[in-house]
């Protein structure tokens, strides 16, 4: 049976995957990363577990892998293979496509962001599924975003597309790891509502999960964090939906697990924003855990086809 590798690297772990040409996924396995290790130990990690992969590929279908999917965190250089530099991994010009290939006796090997990856997912076969022109913005740690155009992501000039994170909503506002204030990551990804929430309940301990459940319960506190943070979150995807104009907004990552408790006051605080634009269908990713390697499988299955047509 044919199929290809898709490996999705986090910040702590890795996901992985066989992935058939009907976007099954035929075998699934997780390691960590070992950063802890330092880069140069994360990197082997990852071609050790390629490897791996590639071994259980031809003893399961009596075939090696055809191609691999890639999506690491940090900043790429898709055109060449290279990942640039990764805050949470240690890494820089790590020449990773070639590294991979080497590795798997030869393949083809596509290399993307991991964010972009799950948005590819959920534009082509998750909750965008159809649509022509779809934001995907996971709201977890951190915010990033993918910008989906007739079922494929755009990652810009540079390599760096959809860091609506780093639109700047409070201008004077809190700090940001970017070097700006008042950046969207600040203010509304699930670890800026953990520590407000923190601050606002006296509880050290508290997280984003705890505040949703305390909204839930009609904690006064909880609510006036969750609505500021909603309030942020609705300008920054209003700013986007501004400059791209996307039939879906897909809101992913740990914050949208709150369900309705979230989506239900977004989505009147970005309808109340909007004056000349058309209003968005704002809708919860789909696919949950899975969405980053389905979206590095379709890469590979992708870089294929293209190889097939030149």
């Amino acid at each position: 049976m044919e199929h290809v590798i898709a490996l999705d690297v986090g910040g702590t772990g890795m996901k992985a995957a066989l992935v058939g040409a009907d976007n099954t996924l035929l075998y699934e396995a997780r390691r960590p990363t070992g950063r802890e290790r330092g880069p140069e130990a994360v990197v082997a990690a990852i071609l050790d577990f390629a490897a791996d992969l590639r071994a259980v590929g031809e003893e399961r279908f009596g075939r090696p892998p055809s191609a691999a999917g890639v999506g690491v965190p940090g900043v790429l250089d898709e055109a060449r293979g290279v990942a640039v530099f990764a805050a949470n991994l240690g890494w820089r010009d790590v020449p990773l496509r070639a590294l991979l290939s080497e590795r798997l006796a030869g393949i083809p090997v596509a290399l993307s962001h991991d964010v972009r990856m799950g948005g590819l997912a959920e534009g082509r076969i998750g909750a965008g599924e159809g649509a022509d022109r779809f934001l995907f913005v996971s709201v977890g740690t951190g915010i990033a975003g993918a910008i989906g155009i007739e079922g494929r992501i755009d990652p810009g000039a540079h390599g760096s597309s959809g860091e609506i994170g780093h639109v700047v909503v409070r201008p004077g506002g809190p700090e940001c790891g970017c070097g700006q204030r008042g950046c969207l990551e600040t203010l509304a990804s699930a670890s800026a509502l953990g520590r407000a929430w923190a601050a606002a309940s006296g509880d050290p301990s508290a997280d984003a999960a705890s505040c949703a459940e305390a909204v839930v319960a009609g904690d006064p506190r909880a609510e006036a964090v969750w609505g500021e943070m909603t309030a942020a979150l609705a300008d920054g995807l209003v700013i986007a939906h501004t400059l791209l104009d996307p039939r879906v907004l897909i809101i992913g990552g740990g914050l949208a697990e709150a369900g309705e408790t979230l989506f239900g006051p977004l989505r009147t605080a970005v309808e109340k924003r909007l004056t000349f634009q058309s209003l968005p269908h704002i809708v919860p990713a789909g696919l949950g855990d899975t969405a980053g390697c389905l979206g590095a499988g379709l890469l590979a299955w992708d870089l294929l086809a293209t190889e097939v047509s030149a």
